[in-house]
């Protein structure tokens, strides 16, 4: 077994680790004070315009140098001997984030910034997360005026739709400056995702209308950010702080070499054989190392201080030790607990520290605060991440055409798909009714609270729920293939943890059957807004989906017990899944049942005997009311979800 080795490159003990700011610029008119984490016996510099400046060891592994008079508008890098660099925390850079430069941030607050306000959350329960990429969005838009801005999310246009949707909160893919794109070539085609990063604490220059000038990102951001608070929609950011775009040229290894990067040891004396690569980008950072940790410390509280910012989902969360974990939510519960933060759960590879010491999403329990995603219900919905060929509950009936009393095998499948997706439902807590020696990939349940799950189906990684559904279902016709993306929507929308999807389902979006588009181009990765035209029955049903979320509180208890004490599962045929909320506080409506039927025959569920109000059934959602009646039984059509209350 590997022997793991941790380099120790840190100030002794790092008392002051806890109050180091990585303030690496302060700017007055007077005077620019620079500050650099280095190595000790490094030979650091600091370049500002055309003059070089020796910076002097004011403490262990710090250096500063001050420059005297305004500086205002001046590019500056550092160099420590390993060649130039803006810094591990460069607050603003020019083109392809080669140079910093000394800024004053004030200016490039846009018009009323001191009034900009969170919208108001009281759970995260209440939050509908909405996955978007900046050029996904809007470059295909014909009426754009920015298209692939920071900008277009402040235009008419885009706040109308995501307020008609009525989602409250966007997840804005990697928005710092990251690698993969030359913002020197912005009239070729290029497109990545952004997980490749290079300044994490500044915007990226090819969502702006100028990344030559360093303060028009910053401005732009953040009046994108000010547009949708006033719209009453937060802004979650998603940060990669679990490796950089490389390690050579990263700013980490210029700064301080090996320190800020994890590495292992497979010879005889532990002597480093090599880096750690559980991101599976090439390497891995050291969230457990002292300055490592305040860096993520410092970048989160600069992202919401300066930037406004609601939330953060981390990449790779499996990668991050808990007690970091644990100190960011600690610190940013002092700012405002209402800020959200989530995470994968799961790391690309065999990290360099112990899968008990980090952020995976059995360790969720460690991590109070915190929540994951919940691949269980993913999985279970549309088929495993591993076979994009392998249908899950939605397609294992369309494919099968079973009859429900088929082999023991397929019983098998069938039923670990619905347990599955019950123990999705409840928010993957512990719920009598939920059998664990059946759910996939868990074998205990890892959320306290079922605040701390994301339910989702699909997101940017991996294919979109319209290509996995087809690749999935041989043949599968139109007609059917609505019918079985709203009906995956829906167990995402009535489940007890944290509602999150891709944008752009909302208008059945596909990326023509790629897998994994991170560098495809725009016609593969961006929204066909005609489609919301050509299928206005899928927005529709998304939207009420989501105003029916926010009407009934049956659906967001957001306690443990709560769900425990009132979600209870229903006697249904094999494959079909039936439950009934009852008594959910702040609503007069006393049951709210839900049945979710993926096979192609109409099925009947026994229900407590009532009078009902039908508010969903057959692909249409009408909050008030569809029908009514009085019964102990009820029906569901092929492929579809029923929602009845009853008072």
């Amino acid at each position: 077994m590997k022997k793991l080795y941790f380099m120790l490159m840190m100030m002794p003990a790092l008392a002051s680790a806890q109050d180091f700011q990585f303030d690496e610029m302060t700017y007055s008119p007077e005077q620019t004070v620079f500050k650099l984490f280095a190595p000790n016996n490094a030979k650091c510099t600091v370049k500002v315009g055309k003059k070089k400046v020796k910076m002097r060891k004011t403490g262990d592994c710090l250096w500063t140098a001050t420059v005297k008079g305004d500086l205002q508008g001046q590019p500056y890098v550092f160099n420590t001997g390993h060649g130039d660099t803006p810094g591990v925390f460069a607050k603003a850079v020019g083109t392809n984030g080669k140079e910093a430069y000394i800024l004053d941030l004030t200016t490039t607050n846009p018009a009323g910034w001191e009034r900009d306000k969170r919208p108001v959350c009281k759970s995260p329960v209440d939050l509908v997360v909405y996955e978007m990429h900046h050029r996904d969005f809007s470059i295909a838009r014909k009426d754009a005026k920015y298209p692939g801005k920071f900008l277009a999310l402040t235009e008419p246009w885009a706040i109308k739709h995501l307020k008609d949707l009525g989602i409250n909160a966007v997840h804005i893919l990697p928005s710092y400056d990251y690698g993969s794109v030359d913002e020197t070539r912005l009239n070729e085609p290029q497109y990545n995702w952004g997980y490749d990063p290079v300044n994490y604490n500044v915007p990226e220059g090819s969502y702006s209308t100028n990344p030559a000038d360093p303060a028009v990102r910053i401005r732009e951001f953040k009046q994108m950010v000010q547009a949708l608070h006033n719209a009453g929609i937060r802004v979650i950011l998603d940060v990669v702080y679990n490796h950089t775009y490389n390690i050579d040229n990263s700013n980490f290894q210029k700064t301080y070499p090996d320190y800020f990067y994890r590495k292992i040891a497979t010879t005889p004396d532990g002597s480093p054989s090599g880096y750690s690569n559980g991101s599976g980008c090439g390497n891995e950072t050291a969230s457990e190392k002292p300055m490592m940790r305040r860096f993520m410390m410092e970048s989160v509280k600069y992202w919401i201080n300066e930037y406004h910012i609601d939330g953060f989902r981390f990449d790779l969360m499996g990668c991050h030790d808990i007690e970091t974990m644990n100190q960011i939510r600690q610190m940013v519960n002092e700012i405002d607990p209402t800020i959200f933060i989530y995470g994968e759960g799961w790391s690309a590879g065999a990290c360099a520290l112990p899968n008990e010491k980090l952020g995976m999403k059995a360790n969720i329990p460690q991590m109070p605060g915190i929540a994951a995603f919940s691949d269980e219900i993913r999985d279970a919905l549309r088929g495993p991440f591993s076979d994009d060929t392998k249908p899950g509950w939605l397609g294992f009936f369309t494919t099968k055409d079973c009859d429900l009393t088929t082999t023991e095998t397929t019983k098998t499948t069938i039923d670990i798909n619905v347990e599955s997706l019950k123990f999705g439902l409840v928010g993957c807590i512990q719920h009598p009714q939920v059998d664990m020696k059946k759910v996939n990939y868990s074998k205990a349940p890892w959320a306290v609270e079922p605040t701390q799950m994301m339910s989702y189906v699909s997101c940017h990684d991996d294919m979109c729920l319209v290509d996995r559904l087809k690749a999935s279902i041989p043949r599968v016709k139109e007609d059917e293939l609505i019918r079985l993306d709203l009906l995956a929507q829906t167990a995402v929308f009535t489940s007890q943890g944290v509602p999150f999807m891709l944008s752009g389902e909302e208008l059945l979006r596909n990326k023509k059957g790629v897998h994994n588009s991170f560098e495809s181009p725009d016609s593969i990765n961006q929204l066909d807004w005609q489609n919301k035209l050509r299928y206005p029955q899928v927005f529709e049903y998304y939207k009420n989906l989501i105003a029916l979320r926010k009407q009934y509180p049956h659906f967001r208890l957001g306690s443990a017990d709560e769900v425990r004490d009132k979600l209870c599962f229903l006697d249904a045929p094999r494959g079909v899944v039936a439950y009934n909320i009852t008594g959910a506080v702040g609503c007069v409506v006393n049951n709210v049942i839900v049945v979710l039927n993926p096979t192609r025959r109409q099925q009947t569920v026994s229900v407590p005997e009532g009078h009902y109000t039908v508010i969903c059934a057959s692909g249409v959602i009408d909050l008030n009311g569809i029908d009514s009646f009085t019964d102990n039984q009820v029906t569901v059509a092929p492929q579809s979800a029923l929602i009845i209350t009853g008072s």
